[in-house]
């Protein structure tokens, strides 16, 4: 009688101890992948989370600058707990912090954050990292799915190629392409991650058929390109898109630029032939392209990823017509990229804007007019934002509204960050929203104190991932802020619509002069636009 007793009382203190690991951290979680046995963790949070879990074999030695090729399948199980190595990239941006074993070429990995594995039918969302293209990796804590999991999503990051080794176009690389294309090798990894999404996500409790795309900056122009590739539109549910489109930043330039920008490369570097380039080892190629310079490997229209101009495929309505919430930040960029080093005064300002935009200055400055010097900083900064990023999103909503026959849903995030904190030292604003630790830096110039939300400034509201930032000195407004916007994106990725109990009415965007969109800050309100007359004068200012 007592054996009898004692096997139920050793399957509860099992059950117990079990619990008790669940939420410690240390536990164990184990997926089964086309591939082969993943094992993650099990956060205090309840979350299961899988780092380092490969989607296409490693794009090294002749594998370089071509399409992304599949895993081969594993025995036994993949340790899945720790990020694998970020892409290969210099250091261009203050903000980034990276939590990988380092840096390698060999970097397409992604990382998984599921609720349950045992679930079936959960949102997914795939979060690409921002960084121009030239930098970012899928785990920075800002993108950290952990918290978005908490709310029953399956979150995803992933690495993408960068740089020379994601974007480099090339005749010879065109020539040896079964589809006849060259230089789009990261976009194409993130295509071959939303395949794999596709394949094993519901191992992870996801459902293939909700996965929501997103991304900011250089992600949130990943994500527009993502929804113009027939790879990929049809692999997808929704979009979100946070600062940026190929509709006007970063855009695909013809393949025949692409390549010959890639032939201008391979002769500074003296390489004769593609076996040359791919023989030169992985850090001096970086190095040359920094020299050459990074940010001119572009996205090319290789008649493959991209059949033809994304802006054709958007007003041609041929792009993935799903629901789309995209938006942008009130400093997107400094009032100096239009000043310089001028006093922000009407007089100067106006030279500015006719030094800008020579014999259309005039029509400039009927939309973009201080009326004060009181008002030139505002306005300058306005004019920025918009040349910088925030004319390619407008364009990017309104052509989706009006070719998908979705909705769309509009906003325009204005928190200001708080001071930074009294820890961090001798640290200053940069550009792009990152930091400068050495003000004496040239290549990361110290920019003025931000008086609205500047570059990036969202991501962390949006994910719910304040705290993972120690720069800040986060204020119980910030929070408010966070919780509204994470909610408004949770319900996105669950219903396609971000309006839920509680929140704030969200209109969705209509494509009149009247069009509506909700300002984030906090006390978050829908509003008018009032400002159409800007971006249509930058789209004609663009146009020669």
């Amino acid at each position: 009688m007592k054996k009898l007793l004692f096997l139920p009382l050793l399957a509860i203190q099992l059950t117990q101890m079990s619990a008790a690991q669940s939420t410690s951290g240390s536990a164990s979680s184990i997926v089964k992948t086309v591939n082969g046995l993943v094992e993650g963790t099990v956060e205090q949070s309840g979350v299961h989370s899988f780092k380092g879990i490969p989607f296409a074999a490693p794009p090294v030695g002749d594998l370089r600058w071509k399409e992304p090729q599949p895993v081969k399948n594993w025995t036994g199980k993949l340790d899945a707990k720790q990020f694998g190595s970020h892409g290969m990239q210099t250091k261009v941006f203050g903000d980034m912090g990276f939590r990988t074993k380092g840096m390698n070429e060999d970097c397409l990995y992604l990382n998984v954050w599921t609720p349950s594995t045992s679930k079936k039918g959960l949102p997914v969302l795939v979060y690409f990292y921002g960084g121009g293209f030239v930098a970012g990796d899928g785990s920075e804590a800002r993108y950290d799915g952990e918290s978005m999991a908490t709310k029953g999503i399956v979150a995803v990051t992933l690495n993408y190629r960068l740089g020379v080794f994601g974007f480099m176009a090339h005749p010879d690389l065109t020539k040896e392409s079964p589809h006849h294309a060259s230089g789009n090798y990261g976009v194409l990894d993130q295509a071959a991650a939303l395949k794999w999404v596709q394949q094993n996500i519901a191992a992870f409790g996801g459902d293939p058929k909700r996965v929501t795309i997103a991304g900011e900056s250089a992600g949130s122009i990943s994500v527009s390109a993502q929804m113009a590739s027939p790879l990929s539109k049809n692999l997808i549910a929704g979009a979100i898109g946070e600062s940026g489109s190929l509709l006007g930043a970063l855009p695909a330039v013809p393949l025949s630029r692409g390549e010959q920008t890639g032939v201008e490369f391979a002769k500074t570097v003296g390489a004769n032939s593609l076996a040359e380039l791919r023989a030169m080892p992985a850090d001096k190629l970086l190095e040359s392209a920094a020299k050459f310079g990074p940010f001119r490997f572009s996205m090319t229209v290789d008649g493959y990823f991209f059949p033809k101009d994304p802006m054709e495929i958007y007003k041609a309505g041929e792009q993935a017509h799903v629901p789309l919430l995209v938006g942008w930040n009130s400093e997107e960029m400094n009032y100096r990229m239009v000043m310089g080093n001028e006093k922000p005064t009407k007089e100067n300002y106006i030279k500015a804007v006719q030094k800008l935009y020579g014999e259309k200055a005039n029509e400039a400055l009927q939309v973009y007019n201080p009326s004060s010097d009181a008002e030139v900083e505002q306005v300058a900064t306005e004019l920025a934002s918009d040349r910088f990023i925030s004319y390619s999103t407008w364009k990017w909503a309104d052509l989706q509204a009006r070719t998908s026959g979705k909705k769309v849903y509009r906003y325009y995030f204005s928190r200001p960050r708080p001071a930074m904190s009294a820890s961090m030292g001798n640290v200053t604003a940069g550009l792009a929203g990152g930091i400068v630790k050495d003000t004496t830096a040239k290549k990361a110039p110290a920019m003025p104190a931000a008086k609205g939300a500047v570059h990036s400034a969202e991501i962390e509201y949006a994910m719910g991932n304040l705290a993972s930032n120690k720069v800040y000195d986060w204020t119980p407004d910030d929070y408010k802020v966070s919780k509204v916007m994470q909610e408004y994106f949770a319900n996105f990725v669950k219903t396609a619509d971000p309006n839920g109990p509680g929140l704030p009415k969200w209109p969705a965007l209509n494509t009149n002069a009247n069009a509506q969109f909700m300002k984030i800050d906090v006390n978050t309100t829908a509003e008018t636009d009032k400002n159409q007359g800007r971006y249509l004068f930058i789209e004609k200012a663009a146009s020669k």
